[in-house]
């Protein structure tokens, strides 16, 4: 848990930079099923503020990959001492938002090794294309953290980092976990709800569609995707 304040605003080169990295992010398309993606987050005290806001958007997210093809979700959550939970892989929105809503957060540490390790472990059953975790801060060892990002860096899971917060430990910890897997991170503020939703929706592009389905909702909506493509694309 954490009491560091959150920041006045959002950095837009941070968002910026997630975007790019999400559309340059390589994703092999396995014919027949849509994306699969682990969604978890810190449920530990400091962070109960912001956990109705980010069931709601992941509602969304999940709604924008159905209209793309399918994505098949699963929720991943720690809290109190040493509580870790994983729900069952599901399609259906309503029922990954009922065990979210369930949820009150609970005073305890850190366990981001367990999220990490419970990805490899589902990765080595069937491929999963993309981790998502939400947090704001670590209190574990980053090296050790750093040794098992490394493990799903080669077996092709990127890791899709959001930080609410400004614990300097926590952001340099989650910007090796996103470099060591290929994946991107971004620090989010109080009032960033805009923000989120939109780069979760990207990555929920992302993992039904690859870059050709990021490049599309970039053409569609415009703003900062549209940027972004448009500089990659140069």
């Amino acid at each position: 848990m954490s009491n560091n304040k959150l920041p006045t605003q959002s950095s837009s080169a941070d968002v910026q930079e997630f975007l790019s990295k999400v559309t340059r992010t390589p994703k092999t398309m396995t014919s027949g099923r849509g994306g699969r993606i682990i969604f978890a987050m810190d449920a530990t005290a400091s962070r109960e503020a912001s956990w109705d806001r980010a069931s709601n958007l992941q509602g969304e997210m999940f709604h924008e990959a159905a209209l793309k093809g399918g994505l098949e979700i699963q929720l991943v959550y720690f809290r109190g001492f040493g509580e870790f939970q994983a729900s069952s892989w599901t399609t259906e929105s309503e029922k990954l938002l009922g065990l979210m809503t369930a949820v009150s957060c609970r005073a305890g540490e850190t366990q981001i090794k367990k999220v990490l390790r419970h990805v490899l472990t589902e990765t080595k059953k069937q491929s999963v294309d993309a981790l998502i975790y939400i947090g704001d801060s670590i209190e574990e060892d980053i090296d050790g953290l750093g040794a098992v990002a490394g493990e799903l860096g080669l077996l092709g899971v990127p890791t899709f980092l959001f930080h609410e917060g400004e614990n300097q430990i926590a952001e340099f910890g989650f910007r090796q976990i996103s470099k060591l897997t290929n994946g991107a991170y971004c620090r989010l503020d109080a009032n960033s709800a805009k923000t989120l939703r939109e780069l979760l929706r990207a990555v929920a592009n992302y993992a039904v569609g690859g870059r050709l389905a990021l490049e599309e909702m970039a053409k569609k909506e415009g703003g900062s995707i549209l940027q972004i493509a448009k500089q990659l694309s140069k």
